[in-house]
C-alpha cells in the first residue's frame, strides 16, 4: 500500500469499522468510517464559510476527543493552528495577529478571552458542538459571525499544504512561526508508527496537551497512522491516570519526564491497577529523561522505556531508542528514527562519533523554513541540515546523547557546563525527587550554577548535604554553588521544566 500523502488519505487507508477516537469515562468510540465523513463534512463546512486550502483557523479546545478530532478533520481542507487555552488575552492577540487566522474554533458555551480578542482583531469565531453520543471526537461547527464567499482553494488538501502552524517557545527571543506540510506531518507519523512497531491493536492513552507537537504527532496521528486508536483524555491528571490505564487498557502511552515522576509518586497505591496493566511500553520525550526515573518506570511497569527525542521543527520525533530486543541506553535519546541525524562544528563541517558538536538534521519530516523570518532561516540551515540548537554526541553505535541545548549551556568565566550532567549526578542521592539545574548570574565568572530541587516524599536533606554528594562526583567548578529546596520547580506549559530564566522566577537573579 502506498503511504499516505495527506491527512484524508490516512483516515481513507484503516478499516472503516475499527476504532480511531476514544475517551475515558465509557464514551463510545469513534470508528474511522466516521472520522473520514467528520472529516469531509468539516471540509465542506469551512468552504462555505470561505475558509479553504492554506487557510488558518486557530483552534482553542480543552485537551480531549474533540481537539483530536478537529486537529485532524480541518486540517484535512486547511490549516489548523492549535493555540494554548490558557493563554491570556494579550498572548492569544499576538498569535491570532501572526497567524493572520482566518477563523477562530472556540468550545461551545466556553468563556475564553478569544472570543473578545477575535471579535476586537475581526477573526470570525465558529463554535465547535460536541456529540459524544455519537462516539469520542463526533462536532458540528456553528459560525457566530458572518462568513462566506468562496475560499480561495476549497476542496480536500494537497500534500504540500500546510497541515500545522506551530510557535516555538520564545524562552529567549519573540516565537517562530513554524510550518509544517502534510508530507511532513505524515512522514513523522510513519517514522514513529515504525518505531514503535504500532499496529491496529494498539491503544494510546493521551495525556499530552494537544496544542503541542508531542501529544498531535506522536500519540494522535502515529496512532491513526497504524490504524490504532487513541484515547483522550481532558489533560494529565495524576490523581485519575490509574483509574484511566485500568478502564482504557492502553498498551502504552507517551509523556514528559515530570510527568512519569508525578506518576511514580503514585504507583505504590495503585499495585492492583499495575498487576492488570498491559502496556507494551512506555514512552519519554521532548526533554531529557533522567538514568533513574527510566528504570524506575521499567521496574513499576514491567515494560520498556524507550526514550525519544523530538522539537516542533522536525514535526516532533528526530531519534529514538528501539524497543527490544535492540538495546535501550539510559541517558541516550536513541538513533537516527526518521531523519538523518549527524552533529555539526560551528564552520558546518561534520563532525566523527565521540565528537561534541550540534545536533543537525534532514529529511522529509523538516519544516522547509520559518515563516517570514529570514534571519532566522540563515542561522538555521547549514548545507541542506537544520540546526536543533542543541549539543550532543553520537557514540560508535550510532546512539546520539544529547549534553544540553546551546543556549542553556552555564558559561562559569569560560567553562562550558552541561546542567544535564550536574542534574544526573543530583538524581542519584536517595532522597531527590526532581532536579533542575540553571545559570545564575555572577558579577565576575559570567554566570554560576545552581540547581533547583524537589526531594522526595518523607525524605530529608540540606543544601550542605546534597552540595557535599555533587562534590564527590563531579569536577570543583560543575558543584552548584546554590541549591534551591522547592515543593514544585516551575514547568512550562506542556509539563517541561524550564531552565532558562529560572534564576529571575526564583529571585536569584540580583
Amino acid at each position: 500500500m502506498s503511504s499516505p500523502a495527506t491527512l484524508a488519505e490516512l483516515l481513507a487507508q484503516a478499516a472503516p469499522d475499527a476504532p480511531a477516537l476514544g475517551a475515558p469515562e465509557h464514551t463510545p468510540s469513534l470508528t474511522y468510517g466516521a472520522l473520514a465523513a467528520l472529516a469531509r463534512r468539516t471540509v465542506e463546512t469551512l468552504n462555505a464559510l470561505g475558509v479553504g486550502r492554506q487557510d488558518r483557523v486557530g483552534i482553542v479546545l480543552p485537551n480531549g476527543p474533540e481537539m483530536a478530532a478537529a486537529f485532524v478533520c480541518v486540517g484535512a481542507g486547511a490549516t489548523t493552528a492549535p493555540l494554548n487555552p490558557a493563554y491570556r488575552a494579550e498572548e492569544f492577540e499576538f498569535y491570532l495577529t501572526d497567524l493572520r487566522a482566518k477563523a477562530l474554533v472556540v468550545e461551545a458555551g466556553a468563556d475564553t478571552p478569544a472570543r473578545a480578542v477575535a471579535r476586537k482583531l475581526g477573526v470570525p469565531v465558529v463554535e465547535l458542538q460536541a456529540d459524544r453520543a455519537r462516539g469520542a471526537g463526533t462536532f458540528a461547527l456553528r459560525p457566530l459571525d458572518a462568513m462566506g464567499g468562496a475560499p480561495a482553494q476549497g476542496g480536500p488538501a494537497e500534500p504540500e499544504d500546510t497541515a500545522l502552524v506551530l510557535h516555538t517557545s520564545g524562552t529567549t527571543s519573540r516565537p517562530k512561526m513554524v510550518p509544517l506540510s502534510h508530507r511532513n506531518v505524515l512522514a513523522s507519523a510513519r517514522h514513529i508508527r515504525e518505531t514503535l512497531r504500532l499496529v491496529p491493536e494498539d491503544v494510546c492513552l493521551n495525556i499530552m496537551p494537544l496544542f503541542h507537537i508531542h501529544g498531535l504527532m506522536a500519540a494522535t496521528l502515529a496512532s491513526l497512522a497504524a490504524g490504532g486508536q487513541v484515547s483522550c483524555t481532558p489533560g494529565f491528571n495524576a490523581l485519575k491516570f490509574f483509574a484511566w490505564l485500568d478502564e482504557v487498557r492502553p498498551t502504552w502511552y507517551t509523556a514528559v519526564p515530570t510527568m512519569h515522576q508525578a506518576i511514580l509518586a503514585r504507583a505504590g497505591r495503585n499495585q492492583e491497577i499495575l498487576a492488570r496493566s498491559r502496556l507494551r511500553f512506555v514512552r519519554s520525550s521532548s526533554a531529557s529523561l533522567p538514568p533513574q526515573v527510566m528504570a524506575e518506570l521499567e521496574q513499576v511497569f514491567r515494560a520498556p522505556v524507550i526514550e525519544a527525542y523530538g522539537m516542533t521543527e522536525a514535526s516532533h520525533q528526530m531519534a529514538s531508542n528501539p524497543l527490544p530486543p535492540r538495546p535501550r541506553k539510559p541517558g541516550a535519546v536513541g538513533l537516527a528514527a526518521g531523519p538523518e541525524v549527524a552533529v555539526m562544528d560551528e564552520a558546518g563541517s561534520l563532525l566523527p562519533p565521540g565528537a561534541v558538536g550540534e545536533v543537525v538534521i534532514r529529511g522529509p519530516n523538516v519544516t522547509r523554513g520559518y515563516e517570514a523570518n529570514p534571519e532566522a532561516n540563515a542561522k538555521a540551515f547549514t548545507a541542506g541540515w537544520f540546526r536543533t540548537g542543541d549539543q550532543g554526541v553520537l557514540d560508535e553505535d550510532g546512539y546520539l546523547r544529547l549534553t544540553g541545548r546551546l543556549k542553556e549551556l552555564i558559561n562559569r568565566g569560560g567553562e562550558k557546563i552541561s546542567p544535564l550532567e550536574v542534574d544526573e549526578v543530583l538524581m542519584d542521592h536517595p532522597a531527590v525527587q526532581q532536579v533542575v539545574t540553571f545559570a545564575v548570574p555572577h558579577d565576575k565568572l559570567g554566570e554560576e550554577v545552581a540547581a533547583a530541587v524537589v526531594l522526595r516524599e518523607g525524605q530529608t536533606a540540606t543544601e550542605r548535604e546534597l552540595r557535599d554528594f555533587a562534590a564527590l562526583r563531579l569536577t570543583d567548578c560543575k558543584v552548584p554553588r546554590r541549591i534551591v529546596l522547592l515543593p514544585e520547580i516551575p514547568k512550562g506549559a506542556t509539563g517541561k521544566l524550564q531552565r532558562i530564566g529560572l534564576a529571575q522566577k526564583l529571585g536569584l537573579a540580583s
